[in-house]
């Protein structure tokens, strides 16, 4: 039983001069596949159906969502808890972002050259649909991850201030 203690003492000793790359790696992963989300949204040419206010909204939110995750991906590397929370309403938000313009795009024809043509195939869809949730999965994990680790690393500088 000591030598798990011992063990799990020294890696917990360790993550105070590590970084916390699981964290981080899980929020690259999740900004690489919302770029495969838009790309695929965006690269789609289905008449004029989607030159409208919301792919403008859409665009404006991809910046903020890829600056925003960024940021936490920098705060969780450094064990810091609080950009968990905001992993993790974001990772919601991925989940949310499957209800709007994949499901509306999906359920819409267009007319192109004089014929009607679904503006989002079902292969797209289902596509586009799991990039948002496993790009959602993967920054609920990584807030997850870092939440646990957060507190391994409170609970290790406490006993070592306890016993210093």
């Amino acid at each position: 039983m000591t030598q798990f203690t011992d063990e799990k003492s020294i890696q917990r000793d360790r993550m105070r001069y590590i970084k916390n790359s699981a964290s981080s790696n899980l929020c690259y992963l999740g900004i690489l596949l919302d770029v495969f989300y838009f790309v695929s949204i965006y690269k789609s040419d289905v008449g004029t159906y989607y030159y409208n206010f919301m792919i403008g909204i859409s665009i404006v939110y991809n910046l903020i969502f890829m600056l925003t995750v960024f940021l936490a991906s920098e705060g969780v590397k450094n064990y810091k808890k609080n950009y968990s929370y905001i992993l993790f309403v974001v990772g919601i938000l991925q989940f949310v972002r499957i209800f709007i313009i994949p499901t509306k795009a999906h359920a819409a024809t267009a007319v192109v050259n004089g014929v009607e043509t679904l503006v989002m195939t079902n292969g797209q869809f289902f596509r586009v649909a799991a990039y948002l949730a496993l790009s959602g999965a993967a920054l609920i994990f990584s807030a997850v991850i870092n939440m646990r680790k957060c507190n391994d690393l409170s609970e290790h500088l406490a006993a070592l201030n306890a016993n210093g």
